[in-house]
């Protein structure tokens, strides 16, 4: 199967709320040395989508300016140069957006393989999320076996992936959530605690969990008035990576405890980075991650499904935020 030049697609005129979102049809641009072409079957609704649909979250230079970061399919075509992949592979891949889309073009190495016996609903959960959960978690702030690990937002489609994976590699976890519900959630999926920031302090909590010792890494996506109390609940030699700002981009830090409990703050956004920097996740994901997947002790927490031109609601879902796990488009029905 060739390339289409015109393809369907999610299009919009102008950044907006979710009505601004139509199916339109577009051209696919020819492909580049070092990628494959997918036919679409899913794809993951994100976080960055509903930024970048709002103006706030822009497409890199060079990137589709189409929403969508993650998709599974079949490869229908492949440069010249790719050696790693055939043309009717089943995969999952990051994409550098064009995801919500019938065809889309990435790099094959940002490809990886769907687990035996996967759905491409499944397939499409895993790599907009594993990809940014294991660079900052594991990569960037270096959890170990045998560490605890703070997860905000554990109910969301990172969180509950941080979770898991954590958890499945020996890490104890506590999470926190805005509901009882959500905190009910992130137990299912592995956390030892879950704690309801809306009704008690997550710091008090976490320091009489671990009795004032701390926990060894925070994965915040919450920033703002946030970030003070991570710096609390750190261990001595505690490390914070920062992922998302849903409280705020900008907090006052209290220095001092940074420095006094020698703590390591870091952050990434994923979008962004080089073909090298993910290729290198894709490759670590590869060797850790996908042999729990083929041995189907991990599978993602997939909270619903919309058709294709149900995209709108599917935006209005996630926005809603009472979604637990991810929301996949189905491309296929």
């Amino acid at each position: 199967m060739l390339q289409n030049k015109m393809i369907q697609q999610v299009v919009f005129d102008q950044p907006g709320d979710a009505n601004v979102m139509r199916l339109g049809s577009g051209s696919l641009a020819p492909l580049q040395s070092g990628q494959v072409c997918i036919k679409v079957h899913a794809a993951g609704v994100n976080g960055p989508d509903i930024k970048q649909r709002m103006g706030a979250y822009p497409a890199p230079e060079g990137a589709s300016p189409i929403l969508g970061l993650e998709v599974a399919g079949v490869i229908i075509a492949i440069a010249d140069d790719v050696t790693q992949w055939n043309i009717g592979d089943r995969v999952c891949a990051l994409v550098p957006g064009g995801g919500y889309a019938e065809q889309v073009n990435t790099f094959a190495a940002h490809c990886l393989p769907i687990p035996a016996a996967w759905s491409f609903i499944q397939a499409a959960a895993l790599p907009e999320t594993f990809f940014t959960v294991w660079g900052n978690v594991f990569m960037r702030a270096g959890l170990k076996a045998g560490e605890t690990v703070l997860v905000h937002g554990g109910a969301g489609g990172i969180g509950s992936t941080a979770i898991k994976l954590a958890s499945q590699l020996g890490a104890n976890v506590f999470a926190t959530s805005g509901t009882d519900d959500k905190c009910q959630f992130c137990l299912s999926q592995g956390a030892t605690h879950a704690i309801n920031y809306n009704n008690q302090s997550f710091a008090d909590s976490i320091l009489s969990l671990t009795h004032h010792q701390g926990v060894d890494v925070v994965v915040d996506i919450a920033g703002g008035d946030f970030i003070n109390e991570n710096l609390k609940v750190l261990a001595m030699d505690g490390r914070m990576v920062s992922i998302a700002m849903q409280r705020g981009p900008k907090a006052t830090v209290d220095i001092f405890r940074l420095m006094a409990k020698r703590i390591i703050w870091t952050g990434s956004t994923l979008r962004p980075q080089s073909v090298v920097a993910k290729a290198q996740i894709a490759a670590e994901l590869k060797q850790h991650v996908w042999p729990l997947l083929e041995s189907g002790q991990f599978t993602p927490p997939i909270d619903k499904v919309f058709a294709f031109n149900e995209v709108v609601q599917a935006h209005q879902y996630m926005e809603s935020g009472i979604h637990k796990g991810k929301i996949i488009l189905n491309l296929c029905d």
